[in-house]
């Protein structure tokens, strides 16, 4: 018998039963030809050694289940109990980590990572946090070949890459689409990829994405198999767990439960029943435990004929516990017959033991028989499950382990009649999956003009009762695709409810799944702990039932109750049940359209599309203040803006950046802004031919992505992921201080744990005239990230677009000098200009004028003239004034001393020093001069009264 020390680099050793020396080939020359030759064994000296033979050429191998006897140089079956590739190895045991396997430790002083890749005995496990972690393999080939392996990765806050390098640390371009694609719950997936002859590197990396979330959910890897090696020189045993029966296996089989088996087995031996189980593929069998009230759980029953049910108790399965031990607990009796609850609304019994759903056309509460919808109605079809008798057509139950099938055929959840809750399952680590599946949804008939986000909704009604770290999980699964968590709650929750919006028509499967404990081993300590859910609801379903009926509009020509679709944007009026459409910038609700409050208004300066099925702004404001209007025009920023922010960190280091989108205005309403996750299981291809159901695609006024740079793990590329819209429906504008605030809301299809109002978008548009075009978009500075609160997102966005348009009151004139004969007036802006655009500028003004030198002259001619005669005036009267107060204190003087005499005469002569001035003039027109000498001449009143005495 041979014993191989199996390498895949370099030559390959075989140990011959000689302790002596063993054979091995040595390198390949360049013809493709090489030799055997014997080696001593280490610390052994032989002499004798047999003489080097012609080996094998290079690229010989031999058949699966066969394997390379050195000595002879001939292929050879395997034993029972072993196995052989032929040209290949497999490493299915992971106990320990295989020889020829690295596992680096990604530590560093920034990242403080610490966590590996993890040998679970029939898998390994990746890291579980936000860490970067390679599971390392090189292998040189002398032929091409390729690799498989089987693994799980249900958790897209993970990423799963697996690339092969050459000995120069160059990616292969077999390996160019390396990102794995994510498989379903408790489905183990498979990937292959071609390897070329020489040296290969396989790396399988994984890195973990917290930002914020719960504890990534780990890949799992097992049968790695490794095709194209030169020979194998040995069969290799199967594990423990597992048997061959057959020489010349190229595998071997898994024993059954309640059997073992150790390694290199040929069979499987059974274990003492009685005593003893093991599940399988197990290498021993435990002792059965006596039984405890873990081992058994409690069902309704269906209806019976008699419309009874009762509660009953069976064991959990596979059984593993022992009723005949002291202390064993036995199965308790069945509960009393009790009377069915109602069939679910759009379900009826008809006097039978089943609830059947009501016809098409027909509806049900669920306790009465289908009635067919009055005329003018039509039934509102959906689901609404609060009844759990019996678990609906259209929903299963299944038990998922990661890593082992132990809960494989195992009810995940019971009906308990008023609800419905969590099984007992295999182990406190499984995954207890309850699924619904819609094959569409569509709106009522006539509700065919409300296109708005909403589809559709399904609402729920839980709760949790936890001692432990149990979580709820609500996934929803898009054609099939893959599934996405929704949201999760952790340990105990109260009764509450939850609703989630569908936006788009496709196949959806939505999926409940409760774990008790996250732990890498099984135990069944708090199988007590569980999930309750006590209604489902489900609107607008395709294949839906109905429990009541809504209006309708009917056809112009009514022929009977059948009910016509509404064009787009219309409601139904009242009266008449006719489709009308809706005014002028309103937008036809996605909730009702019965009725002219169906018609909802757009908010200030927004306007309603064509259709009314939704509002947008056309970019164009207005707004009046002190008597003036403020125009303002955004159409050069209806374009999509683009603004980054950060960077940020997570507690582990990893860096990242908020990218956001966002589609201002104009367009006709349409959501320009795009976001899309560049790590999915859809390629770009598909994402191009079904835009529509790429469910990592996002559409909105305002959307959202987390960028990881490729500088920060290490990776390629940049990467985009957790696209969200944050605005998918327009509110309006408002002015503020001079500001635009223009509001988005997504309250009615983002609603969240957190957000229970929805998310909403604030843009404050500033004017900066030194920004032009497109300007400058940016965070307030105390919500870097655009929020603070996770539900409400602020950005200011500064362009010069954003100031109002020019009008009359923004310029003003300036005139020219007069040169020869002619003067400019021009036009110049108001500084500081705060406006764009509008009314320009009017052109240069040129009009005629006297010359300058003309009027100078006479001006000045006429001011010396005028000059002079002023100062003549002052003189003359100033010197006539002396004279008048001379004469007037002499005749006071004279009226003192002789008050009681008779006055004198007075003397007519011209007294000694004095001037004859008093002239008259015979004239029938006075000059400006003379005037002016007759007022000086005038004699004062009180010297006339004394010339009278």
């Amino acid at each position: 018998m041979f014993h191989t020390s199996y390498f895949l680099s370099g030559l390959i050793t075989t140990e011959f039963a000689n302790p002596n020396y063993h054979f091995e080939y040595t390198e390949c020359d360049s013809s493709g030809s090489r030799w055997r030759v014997a080696v001593p064994n280490p610390s052994v000296e032989c002499s004798g050694l047999p003489d080097p033979v012609k080996g094998k050429e290079c690229t010989f191998s031999c058949a699966s289940g066969e394997y390379l006897e050195m000595k002879n140089q001939v292929c050879s079956k395997c034993a029972e109990g072993t196995y052989s590739l032929g040209s290949g190895i497999k490493f299915d045991e992971w106990d320990e980590l295989p020889a020829g396997f690295s596992n680096p430790t990604a530590a560093t002083s920034k990242n403080f990572c610490f966590s590996s890749w993890t040998p679970r005995g029939n898998y390994i496990e990746s890291n579980r946090d936000d860490c970067t972690v390679s599971l390392i393999y090189a292998v040189h080939l002398k032929k091409s070949g390729s690799v498989f392996f089987e693994y799980q990765y249900i958790d897209n806050n993970i990423f799963f890459e697996f690339f092969i390098q050459n000995d120069q640390c160059k990616e292969m371009e077999s390996t160019a689409d390396k990102w794995v694609k994510l498989t379903d719950n408790g489905e183990w997936g498979s990937h292959s990829v071609t390897l070329k002859s020489g040296s290969n590197i396989l790396y399988w990396r994984t890195t973990g994405i917290l930002m914020g979330s719960k504890v990534v959910k780990p890949v799992l890897v097992k049968n790695i198999t490794i095709e194209g090696v030169a020979y194998t020189s040995e069969c290799f045993a199967c594990k423990p767990g597992t048997f061959s029966d057959k020489p010349g296996s190229s595998g071997c089989q898994v024993c059954p439960r309640n059997t073992y088996s150790e390694k290199g087995a040929k069979e499987c031996t059974k274990c003492k029943e009685e005593m003893y189980y093991s599940d399988e593929g197990s290498s021993v069998c435990i002792e059965r435990p006596p039984c405890t009230n873990k081992d058994f759980f409690q069902i309704h029953t269906p209806c019976d004929k008699e419309g009874k049910t009762q509660i009953m108790y069976k064991w959990i399965e596979p059984k593993i516990c022992r009723e005949d031990l002291p202390d064993a607990l036995t199965l308790p009796p069945s509960g009393e017959r009790k009377d069915c609850p109602p069939c679910n609304p759009g379900f009826y019994n008809n006097a039978s033991s089943s609830c059947t759903p009501c016809p098409p056309g027909t509806f049900s509460d669920g306790t009465q028989e289908c009635r067919a919808c009055p005329a003018g109605t039509e039934p509102a079809l959906g689901f609404e499950y609060k009844w759990w008798n019996i678990l609906p057509g259209n929903m299963k139950t299944s038990c998922f382990n990661v890593g082992n099938s132990k809960c494989d055929g195992m009810n995940g959840w019971e009906v308990a009649g008023d609800h419905i809750q969590s099984g007992a399952g295999g182990s406190d680590n499984d995954y207890l999956i309850l699924n619904l599946h819609i094959p569409g949804f569509k709106p009522p008939t006539s509700v065919t003009g409300a296109t708005g986000s909403e589809l559709g909704r399904i609402t729920f009604i839980f709760e949790t009762i936890c001692s432990a770290d149990c979580v709820l999980y609500f996934m929803a699964d898009v054609n099939r695709k893959n599934t996405n968590v929704v949201e999760s709650w952790e340990r105990s929750k109260e009764k509450q409810s939850y609703t989630h919006i569908i936006s788009k028509n496709a196949s959806f499967t939505f999926t409940w799944a409760f774990q008790r404990i996250n732990e890498g081993q099984d135990s069944r300590q708090f199988i007590n702990d569980m999930a309750k859910i006590y209604s489902i609801t489900v609107t607008n379903a395709v294949d839906g039932v109905a429990s009541s009926c809504r209006a309708c509009a009917l056809g112009s020509e009514q022929s009977g109750s059948s009910c016509v679709p509404c064009p787009t944007g219309h409601y139904i009026e009242k009266e008449t049940s006719q489709c009308q459409e809706c005014p002028d910038n309103t937008f036809l609700s996605i909730h009702q359209v019965y009725g002219r409050e169906a018609c909802i208004p757009c908010g200030p300066g927004s306007k309603s599309t064509k259709d009314h099925s939704a509002c947008f702004s056309d970019c164009l404001v207005s707004y009046i203040k002190d008597n003036q209007t403020l125009n303002y025009d955004f159409s050069n920023l209806s374009q999509v803006g683009s603004l980054m922010s950060g960077p940020s960190f997570t507690s582990r280091g990893t860096k990242f950046f908020h990218f956001f989108n966002i589609s201002l205005c104009g367009n006709e309403g349409k959501k320009m802004a795009i976001c899309t996750d560049n790590i999915t299981d859809v390629t770009l291809k598909d994402m191009v031919a079904e835009s529509e159901d790429f469910s990592n695609f996002v559409g909105a006024f305002v959307c959202q992505s987390t960028i990881i740079p490729s500088d920060s793990k290490g990776f390629r590329t940049a990467l985009a992921l957790q696209s969200n819209s944050l605005a998918d429906r327009f509110l309006g504008t408002w002015f503020v201080l001079f500001t635009f605030l223009l509001l988005f809301d997504v309250r009615s299809s983002t609603v969240t744990t957190s957000c229970e109002n929805g998310r909403a978008t604030v843009v404050t548009m500033r004017c900066n005239p030194n920004k032009p075009d497109q300007g400058e978009l940016s965070v307030p500075s105390s919500c870097p990230a655009g929020t603070c609160d996770g539900c409400t997102f602020y950005f200011v966005w500064e362009s010069a677009e954003a100031c109002p348009l020019c009008t009359e009151q923004d310029y003003h004139e300036i005139e020219g000098a007069c040169k020869k004969g002619f003067q400019e007036t021009l036009y110049v802006w108001n500084e500081p200009k705060h406006c764009i655009k509008g009314v320009p500028l009017p052109e240069k003004r040129t009009s005629t004028c006297e010359t300058v030198d003309f009027w100078l002259k006479v001006g000045a001619g006429v001011g010396a003239f005028t000059a002079v005669l002023l100062i003549a005036l002052t003189c003359y009267f100033w010197k006539k004034n002396q004279k008048l107060e001379y004469k007037y204190s002499k005749l006071v003087m004279t009226a003192n001393s002789k008050e009681c005499e008779l006055p004198a005469a007075d003397s007519c002569a011209i007294m000694e020093g004095e001037d004859n001035e008093e002239e008259i003039v015979y004239s029938n027109k006075q000059s400006l001069l003379g005037k002016l000498k007759s007022l000086a001449t005038k004699t004062p009143p009180l010297l006339r009264q004394t010339q009278g005495l």
